[in-house]
């Protein structure tokens, strides 16, 4: 069966005339139809890929979830992570102001982001999961950057506590004399000060201590240190003289014998001599002097082993006492 044919009357022939479409409109009339069908297709398969994803997409849908969840997790961790990092710092302020008189590090470096520019801008392009990645990213680069602060502050933290160490082997801190090889009480011995000279008989100033013992008796270094004299010394006869660094030496006088030669590198300990009656002496004793930046200082303050805070100050109101001194 053909295509139905339209006709219309004409009021003016009094007649039926057959309905002719131009080509150019039939055309016209097709393109919109197709158009339309094509339109209304699109939105159909997208409302039915909304509402009725495929098996890929459903896949696709499940991961992302799980993704999120882990992220979410991550963050968590990271949370705690910079919680027990921030608590470390804290007690490394601590150390640094109780210990070693510094300052820690401070906050604004400690907690400050690097400006200027988008540090992940290529995160832009995800839609959904941006923000998620974007968030647990910069918490690992602060925490990163926070461990970089944290690991630096401890080398220096090590480092002043090695040089601590160093420190205190090398201030004098021993009695150049085992207190068991003396003769006399140490609360006997001849202090710091002004004291009746034995030979001139003079009130005149002694720089340090002396400590009676045998001839022969071990003399010991107070501190690590260097051997910067080691020969004749005028009144103080053969005479050791150690530089212990940080602007501390210390003198030993009238040995009877040195063993120990310029240069040469002592522990603490160390027996550098023997006890002697050498130079300006009136008896067997080692003269014992403490010097800082050059000038003579109390060796009491530097008498501590073996010793109760009470002995210690019993040993300082006893070497304070006016007397004669052995040199």
């Amino acid at each position: 069966m053909g295509r139905k044919e339209k006709f219309v009357y004409n009021i003016h022939t009094l007649t039926y005339e057959k309905v002719v479409v131009p080509l150019k409109t039939r055309i016209w009339q097709a393109f919109g139809f197709f158009s339309v069908v094509l339109v209304t297709s699109f939105i159909l398969l997208a409302l039915l890929y909304t509402w009725f994803p495929s098996p890929r997409e459903k896949e696709l849908l499940r991961e992302i979830d799980q993704m999120e969840y882990k992220f979410g997790q991550v963050s968590g961790q990271l949370d705690v992570m910079t919680k027990v990092l921030q608590n470390i710092q804290e007690r490394d302020a601590g150390v640094h102001r109780a210990v070693f008189g510094m300052d820690p590090i401070d906050a604004g470096v400690w907690n400050g982001g690097v400006g200027g520019h988008e540090a992940h801008p290529e995160l832009a392009a995800f839609k959904y999961g941006g923000n998620s990645i974007r968030n647990t990213i910069e918490k690992v680069d602060l925490l990163s950057r926070q461990l970089a602060l944290q690991s630096k502050s401890l080398d220096t933290i090590q480092q002043m506590a090695n040089n601590q160490q160093k420190m205190l082997a090398s201030i004098p801190s021993i009695k150049p004399v085992r207190e068991d090889k003396l003769q006399k009480s140490i609360g006997t011995l001849s202090g710091y000060g002004y004291r009746l000279h034995p030979v001139y008989k003079v009130r005149k100033f002694h720089a340090g201590l002396d400590f009676p013992a045998r001839i022969g008796t071990a003399i010991q270094a107070s501190g690590d240190g260097v051997v910067v004299e080691a020969g004749w010394h005028h009144g103080y006869g053969n005479c050791v003289k150690i530089s212990h660094g940080y602007g501390y030496e210390t003198l030993y006088g009238h040995l009877s014998r040195m063993n120990v030669r310029v240069g040469e590198k002592v522990k603490k300990g160390h027996k550098i001599g023997e006890v002697g009656d050498t130079g300006l002496s009136t008896a067997p004793h080692l003269h014992y002097e403490v010097h800082y930046k050059g000038n003579p200082i109390n060796p009491i303050n530097f008498c501590l082993d073996n010793l109760t805070p009470s002995e210690y100050q019993f040993l300082v109101n006893s070497a304070n006492a006016a007397n004669q001194s052995l040199d």
